[in-house]
């Protein structure tokens, strides 16, 4: 085989691969499910990158109180966390610490939430992984026009929420420090979210 046929085969998968993302993802997270990841560690493709991070206690806690806060107002089918969704760009399957799913969502043919159906977003800041949640996630999940992001930072004591998505940009930032409500009532998630039993790390 000479090396002019080697760079049009490289090539091709290059092609292959651009062209097909989700496939590309799939054998990602295939390949990842045959490593032995310890349990309770987080895993994510953030363009085309991969990233694990095991749970703390602090991180949990702040999920947990999330979660309890928001099924007071949804139903449990309603809510995820750390399940896989594909987002646009380039190779982003993400595990979001807590996703709200809209009310009558359907999985695709494989079984899997659309990012169309997300209407409420929130990380809890890791720091292998903080700058993911404040960078291309961040832009990824405008893009995507995803209605509610929010950032709760363990290390600032913050909580730092986005709204109105429009061309690939949240045109709205407000920023609450915990021990203080979070005013959600006029988004999909319908509700003041309480900050103060938020921990610090």
């Amino acid at each position: 085989m000479t090396v002019m046929e080697i760079d049009r085969i490289d090539t091709d998968r290059i092609e292959m691969a651009d062209s097909s993302d989700e496939l590309t993802l799939d054998a990602m997270f295939e390949a990842l499910e045959k490593m032995p990841i310890p349990e309770g560690t987080k895993v994510e493709i953030v363009e085309g990158n991969i990233f694990m991070s095991p749970q703390r206690d602090t991180h949990w806690d702040i999920i947990a109180d999330i979660y309890d806060q928001l099924r007071t107002r949804h139903p449990r089918k309603r809510i995820k966390s750390d399940v896989r969704i594909d987002y646009p760009g380039y190779l982003n399957g993400f595990a979001t610490d807590v996703t709200l799913i809209a009310e009558g969502a359907v999985k695709d043919a494989k079984g899997r939430w659309g990012y169309r159906d997300v209407e409420c977003v929130v990380e809890v800041i890791s720091k292998r992984t903080g700058a993911n949640d404040y960078g291309s996630k961040k832009a990824t999940y405008a893009r995507a026009g995803v209605p509610v992001y929010l950032i709760v930072d363990p290390y600032t004591g913050r909580c730092r929420l986005f709204t109105d998505p429009k061309d690939g940009e949240y045109l709205t930032e407000v920023s609450v420090a915990f021990g203080k409500d979070l005013d959600l009532t006029d988004t999909a998630v319908g509700l003041t979210l309480r900050t103060d039993e938020f921990p610090r790390d």
